[in-house]
């Protein structure tokens, strides 16, 4: 099954004299977008990898001959996984700085390193995109809506990264998932200078698997993990980078009564979460399917948003008296409000503090029934 990817048509986000950079977690189908651009371009290009170390040597080097005659009767300079070069950044800089209507795409699998290098040399010479696992958006082109919604309790237990969606049976998925997390998941953390605990890191990605939808205390997880607060800050804000959570706060505009110093964490794939905790049977066996199904809202409306530039802001929702609403969207100083329910015959009735505090703000419950209205 060949799923059209949002992105396949790179020819759209390309500009002369820029760089287009794609980031996104492994095994997300980046290489394969790029190949599939490669063998339809009509530019003449040069397709190289951050993991050959003779390339590496050229472009870390600040060498401008070296770097100017390695693109040199080229119109394209394509690299992949480009976060293992360093001075990577600068190196971008010189080909777009010194070569006429040159085009650049570089790829990485980890923003943390890569945005760390590209970020100040390539001020106002930059486009970013995002590769998220398949999204149900894209899985419309092969399934229309009531085919999803019976596929939906797949999607929960087993992600859409591609190799698993495109895997026929039970155990291949499994399978899949489970290397995926042993090999590749904590692989770019770990890699890092001063990064050699592996077991806290993944005791943490497991804690933060049991918590989906809750508010996560930094303090709260140290004390378990026996390690001091700012290990546990750095250790999130990698696995955030690197694509395994996604962060959500609180949002506010009144400090005495809403909450906003915690936060709530999601997997940026259900199947990644699950393979985490080892958990694969199917939803009715369960207890917890309304974590699940927040978090599979979250991660779909995300990608929708991202991939069709809904640039706004996005929160959780809480006062201290209890009452509580899931998702928050800002979009253009214009405020909406989502409830994820996996029972749509529940009745749920707008907070009163959130009525009373944001009347002009819209309100929708989410549910099994109706939630490709909100993801596609």
């Amino acid at each position: 099954m060949i799923i059209e990817r949002y992105y396949d048509d790179l020819i759209k986000y390309l500009k002369p004299n820029h760089v287009l950079i794609i980031f996104g977690p492994r095994q997300v189908g980046k290489t394969t977008l790029l190949e599939s651009f490669l063998s339809q371009t009509k530019l003449k290009y040069k397709l190289d990898s951050g993991d050959n170390i003779r390339i590496r040597n050229i472009l870390e080097s600040q060498d401008f001959d070296k770097i100017l005659g390695y693109a040199e009767t080229y119109d394209l300079i394509a690299i992949d996984e480009a976060q293992q070069i360093p001075n990577i950044g600068i190196a971008l800089k010189i080909l777009v700085d010194q070569i006429k209507k040159l085009y650049v795409i570089a790829i990485g699998s980890s923003s943390f390193d890569l945005s760390q290098q590209v970020g100040e040399p390539l001020t106002g010479r930059k486009i970013t995109l995002t590769l998220y696992p398949i999204a149900q958006m894209e899985l419309l082109q092969k399934y229309n809506k009531h085919e999803l919604r019976e596929r939906l309790s797949e999607y929960m237990i087993f992600g859409s990264y591609p190799a698993v969606i495109t895997s026929k049976n039970r155990e291949d998925k499994i399978r899949i998932l489970t290397e995926l997390v042993d090999s590749y998941l904590l692989k770019d953390i770990l890699s890092l200078e001063k990064i050699k605990k592996s077991e806290t890191l993944f005791n943490l990605v497991k804690l933060l698997a049991f918590q989906i939808g809750q508010l996560v205390s930094h303090n709260e997880l140290a004390t378990q993990l026996r390690v001091d607060i700012k290990t546990i800050a750095r250790y999130l804000d990698l696995l955030e980078k690197s694509f395994v959570i996604c962060k959500l706060g609180g949002f506010s505009t009144n400090l005495r009564n809403e909450i906003t110093k915690k936060h709530k964490y999601y997997f940026l794939d259900l199947g990644v979460r699950n393979a985490v905790v080892a958990q694969f049977n199917s939803l009715d066996m369960r207890n917890d399917v309304g974590q699940l199904w927040e978090n599979f809202i979250f991660i779909e409306r995300l990608k929708k948003c991202s991939y069709q530039g809904f640039y706004g802001k996005r929160y959780f929702w809480r006062t201290y008296q209890g009452q509580e609403i899931d998702f928050i969207e800002e979009i253009e100083n214009k405020l909406t409000a989502f409830e994820a329910k996996w029972s749509s015959r529940k009745k749920v009735s707008v907070p009163s503090a959130w009525k009373e505090s944001y009347p002009e703000a819209s309100f929708n419950v989410i549910t099994p029934d109706n939630y490709l209205d909100f993801v596609t």
